[in-house]
């Protein structure tokens, strides 16, 4: 019986175990991206620039701490996870730990307002599935048209 509410226990305790205290839900074209984050601060808002590449980010609150996120890459990706991360403006030094998201570890000061995480790439307006439907669309309306030219000659 103690076995297996030791097991229990211990089931609860690591399964909800994250390095992450809070998450963010970005909704870019009907697609919900839930970001990780942890600092001593709030976030107010989270935006993609997509001509930037880059993630905005806006603070109120903060305090002297790390800023830990977990970026999903298929929102925003660096090549060699080489990021630029500016906080308040400035550019800062950052540690990125890879596995099939990019996490970032990277200073902010008290009183930090905006933070900008620029990357290479970033969610594509249009997705590339999109982009494939509407061509072979057009490549169909194209064959009807030029078909119907033969049949009533």
């Amino acid at each position: 019986m103690s076995l297996i509410f030791l097991s229990l226990i211990t089931l609860l305790l690591f399964s909800n175990l994250s390095a992450y205290a809070e998450s963010y839900s970005l909704e870019i074209d009907n697609e919900v991206y839930d970001i990780e984050y942890d600092f001593n601060g709030d976030v107010i808002a989270m935006a993609i620039d997509k001509e930037t590449f880059s993630l905005l980010i806006a603070t109120e609150n903060v305090n002297d701490s790390q800023f830990q996120i977990k970026l999903p890459t298929d929102l925003i990706r660096a090549e060699n996870n080489e990021f630029a991360v500016l906080v308040n403006g400035f550019e800062v030094n950052y540690e990125v730990m890879e596995t099939a998201d990019s996490n970032l570890t990277f200073f902010v000061p008290a009183f930090t307002e905006e933070i900008e995480i620029i990357g290479t790439f970033v969610v594509p307006e249009f997705p590339l599935g999109a982009v494939l439907v509407l061509g072979t669309i057009s490549g169909i309306i194209i064959l009807v048209q030029k078909s119907k030219k033969f049949l009533f000659r």
